[in-house]
């Protein structure tokens, strides 16, 4: 009987990439990823832009809430220094209106915690008995585009985290933040917008312009914080001067009828002083970066701004003062924003719009000011 031939098993390799088809495949998953990576941050930036967009509508909601109560939006004023009963801290320790609003934004722990007749700021004034409530970060107050504050507040034996604030209330389009009647000064120089320091009550009944055409809180990028970098627009260049034909009690801080070229001049001075602010022994003189480092002290710089260039300028922020302190002093405090094209304002009507970068420095003079009978169309900004 014949068998089966035998035949040789024929055994196969497991087969493979080639190192040509493995580079092949790595390249072609590199250029997915770089198509989609815009995408992907894209989408993201839409995201917190959308949340930056609910923070200004809280704040309008609260705003709006304050004045059915009040019968007007909230004021800033001064505190009592607890380390001299007799005086009254204009601004250095002076409540914000954002801290007069945290009832109205569910945040009234936070609210309760604060002692509205001492002062805020610095430790023998009062601000240790307030440490507390200041040291809070409150997220209402937060642009998720932005990044936060870095360091500590180091004024207290005990220092906190910075907790900052991209908000701010409007002044309006001038360089002006007090309104000083004890001292005579004239109505035509308070400023021209919705807030002010030791100012009359305003309400809805004094936006002359219409409150849909007004800006009641605008958008700003918390400073960086590092006075040895040089960051554009958000630091605050101390140029120790103001435009011509400026001073204490000046009408022409406002715009209009501000006078333009010589506002335009001293942009272009606090431009060219800006290259050399972070050289120097003490840069801190000269260029003060820590915009936006809280939300409770109602200051220039802390939570008061300006409407006087569009989001983003080219321009640095710039104060006019000769003293080194804070920021209690007529300056340039402006809108700016990480989103792309411009940043968001919250109109007196509780509206919240997007600003464009491109937006006319005569456009966003109308939308500061409240009462000047200028007439703005939707697609001037």
């Amino acid at each position: 009987m014949q068998g089966n031939p035998i035949r040789p098993s024929r055994q196969h390799g497991r087969p493979g990439f080639t190192l040509i088809e493995l580079l092949v495949v790595i390249a072609i998953i590199a250029v997915l990823i770089a198509l989609l990576l815009p995408a992907v941050q894209s989408a993201r930036e839409a995201a917190r832009r959308s949340q930056c967009v609910n923070n200004l509508k809280q704040i309008g909601l609260a705003l709006h809430n304050y004045h059915t109560a009040s019968n007007a939006f909230p004021g800033v004023y001064g505190a009592r220094n607890v380390s001299n009963p007799a005086e009254i801290r204009g601004t250095w320790g002076a409540w914000s209106a954002q801290s007069l609003l945290l009832p109205y934004m569910e945040q009234t722990p936070i609210y309760n915690a604060c002692n509205f007749a001492i002062a805020n700021r610095d430790g023998a004034a009062g601000q240790m008995q307030n440490q507390t409530a200041i040291a809070m970060r409150i997220n209402s107050f937060l642009c998720p585009s932005s990044p936060l504050p870095n360091g500590t507040d180091s004024v207290l034996p005990q220092p906190f985290q910075k907790p900052g604030n991209n908000y701010f209330a409007s002044v309006g389009a001038s360089l002006a933040f007090n309104a000083d009647p004890y001292n005579n000064m004239p109505f035509s120089a308070y400023p021209n917008g919705l807030f002010m320091i030791n100012g009359p009550a305003i309400g809805i009944r004094d936006i002359l312009d219409g409150s849909s055409n007004t800006i009641a809180f605008g958008e700003w990028r918390t400073g960086d914080f590092d006075e040895t970098r040089l960051s554009i627009p958000q630091d605050v260049i101390n140029l120790r001067s103001g435009p011509a034909n400026t001073g204490w009690g000046s009408p022409n801080y406002n715009y209009p009828p501000g006078l333009h070229t010589d506002f335009q001049n001293w942009l272009n001075q606090c431009a060219g002083a800006a290259k050399s602010s972070t050289t120097g022994a003490e840069p801190w003189r000269t260029n003060m970066s820590y915009l936006g480092q809280s939300w409770h002290q109602g200051m220039f710089g802390w939570t008061m701004g300006n409407v006087l260039l569009a989001p983003n300028p080219s321009y640095p922020n710039c104060r006019t003062c000769g003293w080194d302190g804070d920021w209690d002093c007529e300056g340039m405090y402006g809108l700016s924003s990480f989103h792309p094209g411009g940043g968001n304002v919250l109109m007196g009507d509780g509206s919240v719009k997007f600003l464009k970068s491109s937006t006319s420095m005569r456009t966003m003079w109308a939308l500061g000011s409240k009462g000047n009978g200028e007439v703005v169309s939707s697609d001037s900004y």
